[in-house]
């Protein structure tokens, strides 16, 4: 048997936010998953979709997931991908579905015109970091994420002048 690897479909929401809290629960970080079926839809599948995700199916069954969005290098000049989660079912592991999922995201990604895929790992998170560098991945140890949600951002966010029409 091999993985079977498809775009996710507004059928899926349910699905994708029980992958997702399963990743969530892997990375510990359980209590920031708040993702609803309904968010989900609202975000790949709304007026304005903001990302995508593919679905991997073993056996019929929805086993992993590539969550991603497009990017823009202002350096290349060029549209890349930003892959936010990939996970597969601990019990799945080692059947070739992670790379399965990976290879059709790079695909997509080659196929789309797009200069490169990226992710970030969280450090700890070892047999992930083992896996990506032995597809050819590479850190960017030169760079640090930051983020800024909640509070701040709404902070941050009252402090911006009027935008100006086109």
């Amino acid at each position: 048997m091999t993985a079977t690897i498809r775009p996710a479909s507004p059928d899926d929401c349910e699905t994708i936010v029980q992958l997702i809290r399963e990743l969530a629960d892997y990375e510990q970080l359980l209590d920031h998953a708040r993702a609803t079926p309904d968010d989900v839809r609202r975000g790949l599948f709304g007026p304005r979709p903001f990302a995508e995700a593919l679905i991997a199916e073993w056996d019929g069954e929805p086993v992993g997931l590539a969550l991603f969005f497009h990017t823009f290098s202002t350096f290349r000049g060029q549209a890349g991908l930003y892959l936010e989660d990939l996970f597969v079912r601990p019990s799945q592991r080692g059947r070739g579905i992670g790379k399965a999922l990976l290879s059709s995201l790079a695909k997509l990604a080659v196929d789309r015109g797009c200069g490169r895929l990226e992710w970030s790992v969280l450090n700890w998170n070892e047999p992930a970091i083992g896996f990506y560098q032995a597809m050819g991945a590479r850190p960017m140890d030169e760079w640090t994420v930051y983020r800024i949600d909640e509070e701040p951002l709404q902070r941050l966010a009252s402090h911006a002048p009027a935008l100006s029409a086109v």
